[in-house]
């Protein structure tokens, strides 16, 4: 436990910021998890769940959540999936 107040307040934030970045990266995956159901079955949603899955991750990468790069991996598989199924 740290003795410096300052490093006990960056403790707290640091707890606080982990949980809302495991929430955040929960719901992306869930909408990920969806756009690939969707586009997989033939849905007739699935331009509205691929959409929102690439909204999703286009937030995350400005949020910090995820990198850049990663974010583009997954967008590219989801794209690769969606005109396949087309």
């Amino acid at each position: 436990m740290p003795n410096i107040k300052s490093a006990k307040k960056r403790v707290k934030v640091t707890a606080v910021k982990t949980l809302r970045n495991k929430a955040y990266k929960s719901a992306l995956r869930t909408s990920i998890k969806k756009a690939q159901s969707a586009v997989s079955d033939g849905a007739e949603n699935k331009a509205d769940a691929f959409k929102a899955a690439v909204v999703k991750i286009d937030k995350a990468v400005s949020k910090g959540i995820l990198h850049k790069n990663t974010a583009a991996h997954k967008k590219s598989k989801l794209a690769k999936a969606f005109n396949q199924a087309q």
